[in-house]
Formats: structure tokens, C-alpha cells, sequence
């Protein structure tokens, strides 16, 4: 008979190792379908941190991939640190690619310090604007976050594809749909030439030290807080949970829209309906494997690219799916789950007649 007891206090030092180990197990498992394949695990591993690292090319694609991640981990890792579970992060991505195509393709004319702050605030602003419905209703009638988020990213993604047929539809695309391109005034530049890591890397890293200080530095970060641990005690003292949480909605929103834009206006230089292979539910990965740290989700963010960019390059060494990239995100989430319940609760074995063995 096992009995969980919760932990009085939960050391830093575990709550660093959880997610490490969570990362180590992770391969661990993910090395049995490499054997069953009949794959050599170092040269399988090796192929895929060369994939990652191993030239400036794999490095600035690895940042390449971390930068949606990074903001889209932000977004989940500031809704859930309030208690708001944001499953909506791939709809708040593709609100923040409208809006910075509705701005970005010729609607103002403006030099590039004026346009291309405005295509970003257009991104964000819309990401923000889609967390509020289900926000609202989480407040005012108690509504299920979870269900409300998740189906929202379906309609977000019939209505883009729906514009990008109609309204949106780029006349010289020869019938692909897919929007007008970018203005070149709204642009995020390269970073290295000839290399496709851009600055929205640097966006992203500036919202993460932003979250951080946000959270650790102001009053409302202490109030997201106190009402993620708590939400009645929160109340008791006088902060409103209502708006704080619209105001973690907000945020959030605001930066899986981010995420949007700087793929459209860094990466491709449109929007099409394909254009996120699923960063929004990664961030949730991401997040959960930080910790809901915003310097942690940096870190993550970059592993889960690597995991990502590196499968892909050693499927094609060797001739193993890449598929394997996704087991490898999947087992890391489940593993942090598990190291999660194990850092917050103690195990105790206890005999048959419940004492303590």
C-alpha cells in the first residue's frame, strides 16, 4: 500500500533536477524504438546533436524553430501560473499572423520604425483579443477554460483559411491560398546573412526577460501568483480574481500572437494556413517542462527545437522517421508530469495494516 503525502516544502534543487531527469528518462525510452529499428543509439544521438549544432546552418535553424516556441511557452507558462488553463495557444498564433498580415501588406503606408512596431502590436493585440472570450466567460459564468480554448483554435483556423480563400487571397499566388506578401518596410531583418534566423529570436528573448520581470518585480505579477496558488486567499486579501485572471488572458494572448507574427513577418513573408506545425500545442510542452520559469521556457524551447531539427536531420542519415522527435516531446512532457507529483508529494510504502514499512 502506497500513501502520498504532500511535501511541506519543495526544495529549488528539485525542482531543477525534475525536469532534467524528466529529459533524460525521455530519451531513455525513446532509445527502444531506435534498437527495435536495429539503430546504433550514440551514432543515432550523435546524428541528431550534429543536426542541431553541428554547423552555424543547424544552429541558427535550431533558433529558428526556438523563437514561436519561446513565446508561445510564455503564453501558456503566464496563463497556467494563474490557474487559467490556455489550451488556445495555435489560435492566438494564427490571430497574431491576421493580424500582422490585415497591417503588414500594404493597408498603411509608414517608414519601417513606425510600420513594423504596428504590425506587432496588430499581432499581439488580436492574440490578446481571442484569449478574452473565453477569459470572460471563465470569470463571469465559470465556464470551462480547457473546453473553450481547445475548440476556438478550430474556428480561428476555418476562419483564416476561409479570408485566405476570399478577402486575403493573394491574386498573384496562381490559386495556392495563401495572403499578399509582406511589405518590405514591415519585415523583421536576418540576424546572420544568408541564414534564416531573424530577429524575431531577439523579440522573443526581450519578452522573455519582460515575463520575468513582470513576474518576479511587479504587483501584478504578485497577484497572478497569488491567485494561482490560491484563489480564494487571494481574494480574502483583496485582489480581484476576476480581473487579474482577464489580465494573465491578456497577456497571454498577447504573446502566442507574437509568435504568429514573427513567423509571418520573419519567416515566410505571408500567411498561410499551414504555417504553424503546431507550435501553440508545443508551448504548452514547453512551458510545463520549464516549470512556468520564463527563462526556463528559453531553455526548453531550445531542447524542444533541437529534438526537433536534429530528428529531422537523422531521419534523413539514417533512414528513421522523424516521427521520433514528437515520441521524444510527448515522453518528456508525460516524464515532467510524473517528476512534478513526485517533487510535490512524498511516497510512503505502509504494511497491510497501514503502518509505515
Amino acid at each position: 500500500m502506497i500513501r502520498m503525502e504532500p511535501r511541506t516544502e519543495i526544495s529549488r534543487r528539485m525542482t531543477i533536477i525534475a525536469p532534467v531527469a524528466a529529459v533524460l528518462v525521455a530519451l531513455a525510452l525513446a532509445s527502444i524504438p531506435l534498437l527495435a529499428a536495429g539503430q546504433n543509439l550514440f551514432e543515432a544521438y550523435g546524428l541528431m546533436f550534429k543536426g542541431a549544432f553541428g554547423s552555424a546552418f543547424a544552429i541558427s535553424e535550431t533558433f529558428t524553430r526556438a523563437t514561436p516556441l519561446i513565446l508561445t511557452g510564455l503564453a501558456a507558462a503566464v496563463a497556467f501560473r494563474a490557474k487559467f488553463w490556455n489550451i488556445g495557444g495555435e489560435g492566438q498564433f494564427y490571430l497574431g499572423a491576421l493580424g500582422a498580415v490585415v497591417v503588414g501588406t500594404g493597408a498603411i503606408s509608414a517608414p519601417v520604425w513606425i510600420l513594423l512596431p504596428l504590425v506587432l502590436i496588430a499581432g499581439a493585440a488580436a492574440g490578446a483579443i481571442g484569449l478574452i472570450g473565453p477569459a470572460y466567460l471563465k470569470t463571469r459564468f465559470n465556464t470551462d477554460e480547457v473546453v473553450t480554448t481547445l475548440l476556438l483554435n478550430f474556428i480561428i483556423l476555418l476562419f483564416v483559411q476561409m479570408l485566405l480563400q476570399g478577402w486575403l487571397k493573394d491574386p498573384m499566388s496562381l490559386g495556392w491560398p495563401q495572403s499578399s506578401p509582406i511589405v518590405d518596410e514591415a519585415l523583421l531583418p536576418p540576424l546572420v546573412g544568408r541564414l534564416r534566423v531573424h530577429a524575431g529570436l531577439l523579440v522573443a528573448l526581450g519578452a522573455a526577460i519582460g515575463v520575468y520581470i513582470l513576474m518576479r518585480h511587479t504587483v501584478l505579477g504578485f497577484r497572478l501568483r497569488a491567485v494561482g496558488e490560491n484563489p480564494h486567499a487571494a481574494r480574502h486579501a483583496g485582489i480581484s480574481v476576476s480581473r487579474t485572471m482577464l489580465w494573465a488572458a491578456a497577456i497571454s494572448g498577447a504573446l502566442a500572437g507574437l509568435a504568429g507574427v514573427s513567423e509571418v513577418i520573419g519567416l515566410k513573408g505571408y500567411l498561410t494556413s499551414d504555417i504553424s506545425p503546431g507550435f501553440g500545442y508545443a508551448g504548452i510542452v514547453v512551458a510545463m517542462l520549464a516549470g512556468l520559469s520564463p527563462i526556463g521556457v528559453v531553455i526548453s524551447s531550445v531542447f524542444i527545437a533541437a529534438i526537433f531539427v536534429g530528428a529531422d536531420s537523422m531521419s534523413r542519415a539514417i533512414g528513421v522517421s522523424n516521427y521520433i522527435a514528437d515520441l521524444v516531446v510527448a515522453l518528456s512532457l508525460l516524464c515532467v508530469l510524473v517528476g512534478g507529483v513526485a517533487a510535490r508529494y512524498r511516497f510512503r510504502w505502509m504494511g497491510l495494516k497501514g503502518r509505515e514499512v
